[in-house]
């Protein structure tokens, strides 16, 4: 019974309930031209199927499963890709707070350390006027965290990927260091290795933060709009798209 209240639910409230609007106007319009109410029904299918987890986590499952976690860790420093932080929001020893995704990253760049003892370079500046410098943030975290000062290295001007790969080469080249350990989410990996390679940088890719289980199966909620799903379908989409950018 549960199941089926959230499933009744999720057509309810947005995005769902556009769904059911646009439903509403498809069977109006049908009374008076048909041509142009197939096309809206068309519309509001694919609109339908991209607020879905079972084409959102298709899609980002494609993504997720090109880099698998390597066996043998191999490089001299650990380098961790931001993802987005908040500013002046409290935290336990200053203001700033990273993204789920980035903070997700970070942790896993923390348990490298502890296994492999190799410094961490955080890239990441502040991409918006009212979001926090990603680089200064982390840096701060990971102290927290119990990563020494002198293991830290930060780079906090980058805006997108491909900056963060220039950038994260220059700083790299500058203290002697040359075979990076990539820690990023699974997602954003593919574009991220295009990006590294491209800057003369030969990393060894650790993926992190993973939405998409292995074993898929389907059920109720599957076809449940949700705004996490049409997160992940607009998420994929654009990682899609930026490694066509990256290539070309």
């Amino acid at each position: 019974m549960i199941y089926f209240i959230k499933f009744v639910y999720s057509f309810v409230l947005p995005p769902g309930l556009f769904v059911v609007l646009l439903l509403g106007m498809t069977i109006w319009l049908w009374r008076s031209s048909r041509r142009p109410a197939l096309v809206l029904l068309g519309i509001t299918f694919l609109l339908y199927l991209s607020m879905t987890p079972l084409i959102g986590n298709l899609l980002m499952a494609g993504l997720e499963r090109q880099y698998d976690k390597p066996e043998l860790i191999q490089g001299d420093v650990i380098v961790v890709l931001g993802g987005g932080a908040t500013s002046g929001t409290p935290d336990i020893d200053g203001e700033g707070n990273m993204y789920g995704s980035a903070a997700n990253r970070l942790l896993t760049a923390v348990r490298l350390y502890r296994q492999t003892g190799l410094p961490i370079l955080f890239s990441g500046g502040q991409v918006f006027p009212d979001s926090g410098n990603e680089a200064n943030i982390a840096k701060r975290q990971l102290m927290g965290l119990g990563v020494p000062e002198t293991d830290i290295l930060t780079e906090n001007r980058s805006l997108n990927t491909e900056q963060n790969a220039t950038n994260t080469a220059a700083l790299m080249k500058s203290k002697g260091l040359s075979h990076p350990i990539l820690v990023t989410s699974a997602f954003h990996m593919p574009r991220a290795m295009l990006y590294f390679k491209d800057s003369g940088l030969l990393p060894l890719a650790y993926p992190t933060d993973y939405t998409v289980s292995l074993e898929g199966r389907l059920y109720t909620a599957k076809f449940s709009p949700s705004p996490s799903a049409i997160n992940n379908t607009g998420t994929a989409l654009k990682e899609y798209l930026g490694c066509l950018a990256a290539r070309f």
